[in-house]
């Protein structure tokens, strides 16, 4: 009597994601290199870390690591099979000389071998990036962290050397930006404590004005609310034209831009920008540290979506994803300049002997003096 499944029997089996095209990639390969050996020479520069299968490293591994038969000897026997099988399954218990004979009935052609390999060197570029890009959106979302905005940077870093060396292995070809659909940008989400320190900005800006003036490297695209954004607009024209800033003032640039509505009265403008605290720059800075990180965390999702498209090849990867760090490495720029330290004031040379404190010309010669004394 025919087995009839169990009710979730079916929906288990649609579960079970379908092998992925580097599963019959690395299926091939070794096949093809069990049946003839002497193609690993075209395998260069694969190694056991390329595999997605661990069962599948660990037959490489073995392939590699026995010396090769003579060709004439492993047409007649399975001499080098077995000693490949025994070097293998203490990596991979599960393997057996049944999978191995199924392994060469499976590869088309033992001839290919070189483009198998370099299927499975694309896949694992895939895998590669798109753990790196995981990487950095962790660390990007790590509060814990002592230092998020250096942790987050230096991610960006490691993930700039990865497509600096993917670029160096896969030869370019034409059209090779990806045409990947990008996934909509999640919204900002904003707590109190964010908002009140754009509030806090807002108003200290206001009070000290001439602070401003060096605070190029913090834009509107920073902050989490428009209004917010939209005020420090507004400020910032006052201050760069060389208006006189006070919260009137700022309430009267705010009304020439159209922010007063049936929501926003004149009253709402004014407290936000009248009651300072701290200095521009300390809340400037801890909303760009901010905007750093929730960029570094699009950028990750950006490259994750690329390498989770397989229409794109490993060159298609390197420029989508060196086009996703160019974004954060504009607002690495701005950050870099905000943190800066200070530079040191220039330090006066002494006094001469014989000149006065404050005086830094030479002093006046004897010779003159006496002459200017026989007038």
């Amino acid at each position: 009597m025919p087995h009839a499944p169990e009710p979730d029997e079916d929906d288990d089996l649609d579960r079970v994601p379908a092998p992925k095209p580097v599963h019959y990639a690395e299926q091939a390969l070794l096949g093809a290199l069990l049946l003839e050996p002497v193609r690993l020479a075209d395998t260069e520069p694969l190694n056991s870390q390329h595999f997605d299968s661990h069962t599948h490293a660990a037959l490489f591994t073995a392939i590699r690591t026995l010396p090769p038969p003579d060709p004439a000897d492993h047409a007649k026997d399975t001499a080098w099979l077995n000693a490949v099988l025994e070097h293998a399954r203490p990596h991979a218990p599960g393997l057996n000389a049944s999978y191995l004979h199924t392994l060469i009935q499976f590869c088309p052609q033992p001839k290919h071998a070189a483009a198998y390999a370099r299927m499975i060197r694309a896949d694992n570029a895939r895998r590669v990036l798109r753990a790196h890009a995981e990487r950095l959106a962790s660390t990007a979302s790590d509060p814990g962290l002592p230092n998020p905005a250096a942790a987050t940077l230096g991610m960006a870093d490691d993930l700039g050397r990865v497509l600096d060396a993917l670029a160096e292995q896969f030869d370019p070809r034409s059209g090779s930006f990806p045409r990947t659909p990008l996934p909509a940008e999640v919204p900002r989400q904003a707590d109190q404590e964010d908002l009140d320190e754009e509030r806090l900005l807002l108003a200290t800006a206001t009070a000290y004005p001439a602070e401003v003036r060096q605070m190029r490297w913090l834009t509107e695209a920073d902050f989490l609310l428009p209004l917010h954004a939209a005020l420090w607009q507004a400020i910032t024209a006052l201050v760069h034209r060389g208006g006189m800033v006070d919260p009137i003032t700022v309430l009267d640039e705010a009304q020439h831009r159209g922010l007063l509505t049936g929501s926003l009265a004149p009253k709402d403008v004014m407290a936000l920008v009248s009651t300072p605290a701290g200095s521009p720059e300390y809340w400037g800075e801890k909303i760009l540290h901010r905007a750093l990180l929730a960029r570094a965390q699009t950028v990750a999702v950006r490259i994750a979506a690329y390498t989770d498209d397989l229409a794109n090849t490993p060159h298609q990867l390197v420029t989508g994803s060196r086009r996703a760090l160019a974004d954060l490495g504009s607002l690495r720029s701005r950050w870099i300049r905000a943190t800066a330290p200070a530079p040191a004031p220039a330090e006066i040379p002494p006094a001469r002997s014989g000149q006065p404190p404050g005086a830094t010309g030479p002093p006046p010669q004897p010779a003159l003096l006496s002459a200017r004394s026989r007038r």
